[in-house]
């Protein structure tokens, strides 16, 4: 008889993703969590797994527990499980034992990772079976597959529970400041990482940082600067496609086109690349998938409502913002762009206060939201009011007064947060087909 398993806390992003996995696998599957509808729990309710609200009714002992990193051991669940010394597992913990079926592949960075992480898992999985972990709460688990791409969060040191076959490292920054000391401590999270990599360290080699990290004999660099390993070559940006040509190792392999926009896209399909390479792929196979590629969940998402471009976006970091306001620009070059704020958690609000003004001031106007707090942070007196303070084109926006985005005609409206950001998109669609119908 087939394991089952009980995850506590299993909405959240990674959580869901390695949930879905084995129910793909045929493993009985439930869960439980807050009661709110969250964007990570889609593929969860589409397979028909069960969730429920934090008891510890709900611990029985038929089940293998799976702890969600979110929720420490007052949790009324974990205190259960602990007490009764029921088998059960950090996420970190079983997922680093899981992976060790297949040869896998762990993209980490402090951005960029989703993204990477989802366009690896699509190409894969058009060649071969392939299982994959991603930190939009999309996951899937094939039967037999041969590869698993996963994405691998610094967060507390939790991805030096893993080993992987390929280790990515997009791009390293100063990040999580309620955690780490700063950017050295932050390096020595990544080297560890690199260092439990069994095949190859995949590293950008554009970025600031990643040179600061210790030289491994494995390491192959990707990006647009000449030295890099695998480089892309004779861009070409139009509004609906970037194409570029692969150079690995002085040898061109050929000319791929992607819909995606901005450097950071280039670099994202480049590591990709690097991993297929890696593994005996050849450029043609890989080139048709690159195409059919819809993007991850909240990384610029697009929809066009009425007049304007809707952008959904997951940016909370300053060069995150800066990103995706740069890849407005090369996709819509002759529209207004706006930028919607909702900064996540006080913490990094105020550790990045002068950095998020430098982001936000690239934009044609720029709206905050109030900052979303997290769980483990006590009262702040930092205000949106703060930031928006040193933005000249800074206004407050809340879901009272969202009638304020209707002045900006034919503009792209980029939402941006790791928040409750999704509410005010909709507060927005909602006065638009109001104001449509008066």
């Amino acid at each position: 008889m087939k394991e089952k398993f009980h995850f506590i806390g299993i909405k959240g992003s990674g959580m869901s993703s390695l949930a879905q996995i084995l129910f793909d696998n045929g493993y009985e599957v439930q869960g439980s969590d807050i009661e709110d509808n969250l964007f990570t729990q889609k593929g969860l309710d589409q397979r028909g797994v069960s969730m429920f609200g934090f008891s510890k009714e709900n611990i029985t002992g038929e089940h293998t527990y799976i702890i969600g990193n979110a929720f420490n051991d007052l949790n009324e669940e974990v205190k259960e499980v602990m007490s009764k010394k029921y088998k059960s597992y950090r996420y970190h913990d079983f997922l680093g034992q899981w992976m060790k079926k297949f040869t896998s592949v762990g993209i980490s960075g402090t951005h960029g990772k989703t993204s990477t992480t989802s366009l690896l898992s699509h190409v894969l999985t058009n060649l071969y079976p392939t299982s994959a972990l991603i930190g939009d709460g999309t996951g899937y688990g094939m039967m037999d597959s041969k590869y698993f791409s996963f994405e691998a969060c610094e967060y507390k040191r939790h991805f030096l529970s893993y080993g992987p076959d390929y280790a990515i490292i997009t791009n390293i920054d100063f990040d999580h400041p309620d955690y780490f000391q700063g950017l050295n401590d932050v390096l020595d999270a990544f080297n560890h990482f690199a260092d439990n990599a069994t095949k190859k360290v995949i590293v950008c080699g554009d970025d600031a940082h990643t040179p600061k990290l210790q030289k491994y004999k494995q390491t192959v660099t990707y990006g647009l600067n000449e030295g890099n390993d695998i480089r892309a070559t004779d861009i070409d940006i139009n509004p609906k496609v970037t194409s570029f040509n692969v150079n690995f190792k002085g040898e061109d392999q050929g000319r791929v086109r992607i819909p995606l926009h901005g450097n950071h896209a280039i670099q994202n399909t480049l590591a990709v690349l690097t991993v297929c390479l890696l593994e005996g792929m050849s450029i043609y196979d890989v080139a048709p998938h690159l195409m059919t590629f819809k993007g991850a969940k909240r990384r610029f998402n697009i929809e066009e409502w009425n007049d304007a471009v809707i952008v959904d976006d997951y940016a909370h970091h300053p060069r995150e913002i800066e990103v995706t306001i740069e890849t407005a620009r090369q996709k819509y070059p002759d529209k207004e762009v706006v930028a919607i704020f909702q900064p996540h958690t006080f913490t990094r609000t105020a550790t990045f206060l002068n950095e998020f003004t430098d982001s936000l001031n690239k934009a044609d106007k720029v709206y905050g939201c109030p900052i979303f707090g997290s769980a483990r942070e006590k009262d702040a007196t930092l205000t949106i009011e703060d930031l928006l303070n040193l933005i000249p084109n800074g206004e407050v926006l809340t879901v009272e007064s969202i009638e304020k985005l209707s002045s900006h005609q034919d503009s792209v409206l980029l939402f941006m947060g790791a928040g409750d950001i999704g509410k005010f998109i909709e507060a927005y669609k909602n006065y638009n087909a109001m104001q449509q119908h008066a």
